[in-house]
Order: C-alpha cells, then sequence, then structure tokens
C-alpha cells in the first residue's frame, strides 16, 4: 500500500472514531445565573448549587461514557434566556435535555425532598407555583415578549396553552424523570416527593426527551446545609448520572456503565425505608383492587381519572394509553380527553388515581353530573355530606 492510501485509510479510521463518539448527544442546564439568582436562602443562591450539581453530573458521565457527547448550557455564572438554554439543546440535536434547580417556598414550614418534572399540565384548580417560579425569569429578558409570543409567566390565562401540545417525546421525558427520581433519592437519600408534570418553559421549547430535577428547598434551612455540602453535591451528581445511563442503555440497547459505588451508597438511608413503606400498598392495591364499579346515577356526582388530553382523537390500543384498558374519554372544545374508572365512590375511584400513577404520573381526578363536568371540589363535598 502506497504512501497516499496509508494516509486515506488513517483517515477513515478517525472519522469512524469520531463519529462513534459522538453517537449520544446530552445537554445539561444549570438553572438560572449571572444576574438571575434564581431563589434564595439565608446563605446561598439557587444558581449557584443548580450549577455545582450540573458541573458533577457532567463530570460523571464525561469519565464514564466516551461515545457521549456532553454539552453545559453554562459552565460559569452568567445569564442565559430560557429560549436560548432549548435551542443550543435543539441545534445540537441532542438526545436527552436534563434541566437542573432548586426549589423554595413562602411558607415558613419546613419542606424537604426531589421532585422531577416533566412537560405537562397540572390539574386547573393547582397553582403552577414551581412553573410560574422558574418562568418568572424572562422578564428580565430582553424583547421576550417577541421570543415568547407574548406569553406572560404570571397570566393564569397564559397558561391554557399547554393543554393543546401534543408532546411526542412525553412517554420518554416520564421514563427518563422515573428514572432520575428513584436513583437520585436512594443515591443522594433524598425525601422522594414524587414525578410531576408542570408548564416550563424551557421544557416546551425543546424538541428531545426533557425532563426539570428540583433538587430540595433552599427556603428550608436543613435543605440549604444539605444542598451546599461537597459529598451531597456529588451524591446528587451521581444519582442523576445513574439515572441517565439507566435510560441510554434502554435507548440503544447498551450496557450501563457505572462508578465503583461508595461504602456510603451500600446502607440503606433511614428515610428511603420511610418512603418505601408508604409506597407498598399503592403496589399491592394495584394487584389486589376490583376495577371501580360504573355508577350511572344522577343523583350523586360520579368520579374518574383523567389520564391525559389531545388535539386529535387516539385511536383504540394507542400507545400514548400505555396497555390500560377501559378507556374512556370526552371531548371539551377541541380537546379530546382520556379517562378511566367512573364511580361515586370517591375512595375507589382515589385508590385507582394511586394506581394509574405509575403510567400516568399526571393523572388527577374529575367528576360529573347528570352527565355535565363539575367542580371536583364541589362534588367531593358532595360526596362526603352524602356519607353523613
Amino acid at each position: 500500500m502506497n504512501k497516499f492510501g496509508c494516509f486515506v485509510l488513517v483517515l477513515f479510521l478517525q472519522v469512524a472514531v469520531a463519529a462513534a463518539g459522538a453517537g449520544f448527544t446530552l445537554v445539561i442546564d444549570a438553572g438560572h445565573g449571572g444576574k438571575d439568582a434564581g431563589a434564595l436562602g439565608k446563605y446561598s443562591k439557587e444558581k449557584t448549587i443548580n450549577l455545582n450539581v450540573a458541573l458533577a453530573f457532567g463530570r460523571y458521565v464525561e469519565q464514564n461514557c466516551p461515545d457521549v457527547k456532553v454539552i453545559y448550557t453554562r459552565k460559569t455564572d452568567v445569564f442565559i434566556p430560557l429560549h436560548e438554554r432549548a435551542a443550543i439543546a435543539n441545534r445540537n440535536k441532542a438526545d436527552v435535555f436534563v434541566s437542573i434547580h432548586t426549589n423554595s417556598v413562602a411558607s415558613k414550614k419546613p419542606i424537604a425532598g426531589l421532585e422531577t418534572y416533566t412537560m405537562g399540565m397540572r390539574r386547573s384548580d393547582e397553582k403552577l407555583s414551581a412553573a410560574m417560579r422558574e418562568n418568572d425569569v424572562i422578564l428580565i429578558e430582553k424583547d421576550y415578549k417577541q421570543h415568547y409570543a407574548g406569553f406572560d409567566p404570571r397570566s393564569p390565562e397564559s397558561y391554557i396553552i399547554f393543554e393543546m401540545i401534543n408532546d411526542a417525546n412525553m412517554l420518554e421525558s416520564v421514563e427518563l424523570a422515573k428514572s432520575i427520581q428513584k436513583n437520585v433519592c436512594r443515591t443522594a437519600r433524598r425525601p422522594d416527593k414524587g414525578v410531576k408534570q408542570d408548564a416550563f418553559l424551557v421544557l416546551r421549547e425543546t424538541s428531545m426527551p426533557a425532563c426539570l430535577v428540583e433538587l430540595g428547598y433552599i427556603t428550608t434551612p436543613a435543605e440549604e446545609a444539605y444542598l451546599n455540602d461537597k459529598k451531597n453535591i456529588d451524591a446528587l451528581g451521581k444519582g442523576i448520572y445513574q439515572a441517565f445511563v439507566e435510560y441510554k442503555a434502554k435507548r440503544t440497547g447498551g450496557k450501563a456503565p457505572s462508578p465503583t459505588p461508595s461504602k456510603k451508597e451500600s446502607v440503606e438511608p433511614a428515610q428511603e425505608k420511610t418512603d418505601t413503606t408508604a409506597q407498598k400498598p399503592d403496589t399491592t392495591q394495584k394487584e389486589t383492587s376490583p376495577e371501580p364499579k360504573k355508577d350511572v346515577s344522577s343523583e350523586a356526582p360520579v368520579f374518574k381519572v383523567q389520564l391525559l388530553a389531545s388535539d386529535h382523537q387516539l385511536k383504540s390500543g394507542d400507545r400514548q394509553l400505555k396497555g390500560l384498558k377501559d378507556v374512556d374519554f370526552y371531548k371539551e372544545g377541541k380537546i379530546w380527553k382520556y379517562t378511566v374508572g367512573a364511580s361515586t365512590d370517591y375512595q375507589q375511584i382515589r385508590t385507582l388515581r394511586k394506581e394509574v400513577a405509575e403510567k400516568f404520573p399526571q393523572a388527577f381526578i374529575i367528576a360529573f353530573k347528570n352527565g355535565e363536568k363539575m367542580d371536583t371540589q364541589a362534588a367531593i363535598q358532595e360526596y362526603k355530606n352524602n356519607k353523613k
């Protein structure tokens, strides 16, 4: 083989190796930054906690996953607009987007725990506090009305548009969120506050499976101390890493690499024992509880569990229904809404909601009377009055 042939062969091998190394792209988004401090604790700022954990997560990926290209929306204390964070992921055709945040509450009551969110709409009678707080950052962006089509993060009416969104990545986003919630709570000894949905702008703008992690509550003194401890920062980053490789392995069919576990990880934390015990009744109910009987009585409210909403009618057996049987639907305006169960016994439907929450964490209870949808809280009160 001549010198030119050798050169071409070497060049080909280099290109092949480079292509193999760029097979999976992860974008890590450290929330807030620069002039946007995020939530404030007594002595620390959300933007700093977010960045510390994001970098810890990224280091684990970079050290253990040579086939993954890691992109950060920021690696220093700089301000990045929400629309640009999503644009970074979209431009790089990312396979996964993980946004890291820290929670806060105005109440003085101490609250602790980790929550993981996917894009979606919460119950209409619940405050959109988490999303509204995170979305509020757009008000300090220049020309935000142009970038977000007139969206007002403080207006409940603006959030109605989120229910119209039919996210093709929703199923995989929920799967990723569940993995993060499970792994981080176990590895970093976090109280488990569950996987939820909310109307986050940064998630709406992304075109790949995406989720947002709320690490804990900076407004709770014990939580603030936990979130600023170096060992805990490392544990949080490792937990998110473990979830990422678990998710990636399922998508690519590969094996999930993991760093050598420390001695601390082999000790089952007391908080996790409490959480696991609290969850056991739900698993038992899923195996043994009977299907709620349908009740067409017009004398009392009929409760149902709403699973999802779509801008078009789903076919029977559609993958979005995740194998659930006896799924019903109703239509409000141009939106098709899918439900399961129907009973005048609120407690039965409440149990059913817990059962389907494993597949549909966003599921919530609705009520009808005489075939017309009614306020759920009023229906619950009527149910209680009828039982007296």
